[in-house]
């Protein structure tokens, strides 16, 4: 059994696949893989000279405020900062103080002094006139009265300062010792570690450096901006988990995540999880009141939006090559519009969040189904975005889903309502089981494609989408005998845009073909999609 691609009488034979031969018409070929995108490496032997630089210097700063017991506690160092602060103020304070009364001594002194000689004065007059002792002893005891005196007052100005010092150090060790006090015993925590990676470079772990990168690309590779983004993420953790304890609403059905809201289904061509978030489930009345609806609706959404994202975390590969984050589809159709301000500001806290905290996590961010409407709505939130987070984004209007999608996501692992071949709980196809071939149906014209049955009791099953879709198609299975009868396997009918994916079988009793016919009518190209399996009812008896 075989397949072919009949195009103007043309037939090209390619390899066979499996128990069936594939013959396909010139310009089909077997889906190459899209490499257009890849994440930037996180090996240190592709870093360039200044980010290994960087990277030392990041990784030289994490050691030390580990070590040192400073990585979290910016708050506390700051506290008794502004002790030590208040402390030497007063200290000032005091010094200035002091040297005020020691001037005022002076002047008080300098003014006895003019008094004691105005006084010597007058009784040299008096002794000149009264004659009554004679001059040299009266000046003999004026001096020794004036130097008794004199030693008086030195003695009392020293006595003054002497008291204030003591009193000064007496208060300033005081003040030490609040200061003390106040400032916790450092804890060094060596085993301190972000998403399952341990942060001290001195553990010798290749994932740490992964992690660390993250960090310097969201700060253009500047070392301390980016070590004072870990810090701060750290102490977000820290105070989040602290946060979500003591909620008033812990419960684990409240802060669920909506039925088919965010989930993690299948990896794109380079190994990320690919996560789907369907923002129209918030379209239903009920769904929106429960996450938004309330006093706290924010905050809840904001908390079952971190879970996940925890969850998906815990599914990368940190370590140097591996799968280190995420690629993220966001589908707009039937999401609450702009109107709603709770879910505008919800989804812009959400942003923030993931863009301060989750550096570096999400490789690309692929927005699907867009309305006119996001035009008006990404201007209110891309101001607060980086250029680098921009530069991650992917929009894509209905009629390009499937096509977008494709340039990072293999056909057979997008899902069927996004015009992939992927479908829950699939039996009948796995990774492994058929190649995917592409037609391209030209404008104006028609392919057909056949599915040959060599033997009867055959049963053919096939999978087909076509990118964009607007075609008539229609299957039929023609028997080799030309007596037989053809037999109408699936009316032509006109095929939307919307339209998903075709999956269909046909047990064949006697040798014969499946014919599938695409007609396009559109001034443009469309491009087909298609794999199958054959299953021999005699192969199945062996």
């Amino acid at each position: 059994m075989g397949v072919e691609v009949v195009s103007g009488g043309a037939v090209e034979a390619v390899a066979p696949a499996k128990e069936v031969s594939v013959a396909v018409a010139p310009g089909a070929a077997a889906v190459a893989k899209n490499t257009s995108f890849r994440e930037e490496s996180n090996r240190l032997g592709d870093l360039k000279e200044g980010e290994r630089k960087a990277l030392a210097e990041l990784r030289a700063k994490v050691e030390e405020a580990i070590v040192e017991g400073k990585l979290f506690d910016l708050e506390d160092t700051t506290a008794t900062t502004k002790v030590n602060v208040k402390v030497e103020k007063k200290k000032k304070e005091k010094k200035e103080g002091k040297k005020k009364k020691e001037k005022a001594a002076e002047e008080k002194k300098a003014e006895e002094e003019g008094k004691v000689e105005e006084a010597a004065a007058v009784t040299e007059e008096k002794k000149a006139e009264e004659e009554v002792e004679p001059a040299e002893e009266k000046k003999a005891e004026d001096e020794a009265k004036e130097e008794e005196a004199t030693e008086e007052k030195k003695e009392k100005a020293t006595a003054e300062p002497a008291e204030e010092k003591e009193a000064a150090t007496a208060e300033d060790a005081g003040e030490a010792e609040k200061a003390s006090t106040a400032t916790p015993a450092v804890v060094v925590d060596k085993d301190v570690a972000l998403w399952g990676v341990p942060l001290l470079p001195s553990k010798g772990d290749e994932a740490t450096d992964v992690v660390l990168l993250k960090f310097l690309r969201a700060r253009d590779f500047k070392a301390g901006a980016a070590f004072e983004m870990l810090r701060r993420t750290l102490r977000w953790r820290r105070d989040w988990t602290s946060l979500a304890a003591t909620s008033s609403t812990p419960s684990s059905d409240d802060d669920a995540v909506p039925e088919g809201a965010c989930r993690l289904d299948g990896a794109d061509r380079e190994g990320h999880p690919v996560c789907y978030n369907a923002l129209g489930v918030f379209a239903d009345e009920a769904v929106y009141r429960a996450a938004l609806g309330d006093g706290e609706g924010r905050a809840r959404f904001l908390r079952w939006r971190v879970s996940a994202m925890e969850s998906h975390v815990a599914q990368l590969d940190f370590a140097p090559g591996g799968a280190a984050s995420l690629l993220q589809v966001t589908d707009l159709k039937g999401s609450p519009g702009p109107a709603r301000k709770d879910f505008r500001v919800a989804v812009r806290q959400v942003l923030d969040l993931f863009q301060d905290n989750y550096p570096e996590l999400v490789a690309r961010n692929i927005l699907i189904n867009v309305p006119f409407s996001y035009y008006a709505f990404s201007t209110l939130f891309y101001p607060f975005l980086t250029q680098r987070t921009k530069s991650k984004f992917v929009v894509a209007r209905p009629s390009k889903v499937t096509e977008t999608l494709l340039k990072y996501i293999p056909i057979e692992a997008i899902p069927v309502k996004y015009g992939g071949l992927k479908r829950d709980g699939d039996t009948e196809f796995s990774a492994e089981d058929a190649e995917i071939t592409e037609v391209v149906v030209k404008a104006s014209s028609t392919e057909t494609i056949e599915i040959e049955a060599t033997e009867g009791d055959t049963t053919l099953t096939w999978d087909l989408t076509v990118l964009g879709w607007e075609v008539s198609y229609k299957e039929e299975f023609v028997p080799s005998d030309e007596g037989s009868y053809t037999i109408v396997v699936s009316k032509g009918r006109k095929m939307g845009a919307a339209e998903e994916a075709v999956r269909n079988s046909f047990r064949a009793g006697e040798p014969g073909k499946v014919v599938i016919t695409v007609e396009n009518a559109t001034r443009g190209k469309k491009k087909v999609l298609f794999r199958h399996k054959a299953k021999s009812s005699s192969a199945k008896k062996c």
